[in-house]
């Protein structure tokens, strides 16, 4: 089973940026999503196994961009010009690149809130 760490989440103002990062057990497609208080745990970016191809939530697009580190098992997740809206646990987890579901188990998410 896959292991996954998350971390780098915090307050931040509205406006303001911020990098979360996620360590894996080993090299695979891996995805952030993310859930807001009362709502559904949603897609926002993945990243293929080589960092070779992204793929991205509307809602996140243009303003957050999924790397991965060189070791090839970190990804990165930056987010820039965050709103309110944005706040949220955000998890990392493997995804499936064709459905952009994921396909591991939950970690416990780092926590994002953004104060407007």
């Amino acid at each position: 089973q896959v292991q996954v760490v998350e971390s780098g989440g915090g307050l931040v103002q509205g406006g303001g940026s911020l990098t979360l990062s996620c360590t894996a057990s080993g090299r695979y497609h891996m995805g952030w999503f993310r859930q807001a208080p009362g709502k559904e745990r949603e897609f926002v970016a993945a990243i293929s196994w080589n960092g070779v191809n992204t793929a991205y939530a509307e809602s996140v697009k243009g303003r957050s961009t999924i790397s991965r580190g060189s070791a090839k098992n970190t990804v990165y997740l930056q987010m820039n010009s965050l709103k309110p809206e944005d706040t949220a646990v955000y998890y990392c987890n493997t995804v499936d690149f064709e459905s952009l579901r994921a396909s591991g188990s939950w970690g416990q998410g780092t926590q994002v809130t953004v104060s407007s």
